[in-house]
């Protein structure tokens, strides 16, 4: 499943549905797709999502083990850089007062 997010503030976010479900919780909202976040509520919901992916541990020992062993892999993609684009998105519907909406996304090709 995909989740696409939108705003009239900026361009729509497309990103993986277990990626978007958490970045939501972090938000404070309870996952559902589809839903929003009204105005007033987005720089509350923006402010705990940067609190919440501060506080979260960066890649895990086991997983920087596994990393060295196979150099050619490419390094994991964490929470917070899948997080960069939505956070931009919530950034801009603060600024502007706009509504943040959300809905089972379309896989791009």
């Amino acid at each position: 499943m995909f989740v696409t997010f939108h705003s009239d503030a900026g361009s729509s976010v497309t990103m993986f549905g277990d990626a978007a479900i958490k970045l939501l919780k972090m938000m404070g909202h309870s996952g559902t797709v589809p839903s929003a976040v009204l105005a007033d509520d987005v720089p509350a919901a923006l402010a705990r999502l940067q609190q919440a992916l501060a506080a979260a541990e960066p890649v895990g020992k086991a997983s920087r083990d596994k990393q060295s062993e196979d150099a050619d892999a490419p390094p994991p993609i964490n929470l917070g850089q899948r997080a960069f684009p939505l956070i931009q998105l919530l950034t801009a519907a603060a600024q502007k007062h706009c509504d943040v909406m959300w809905e089972k996304g379309e896989r791009m090709v």
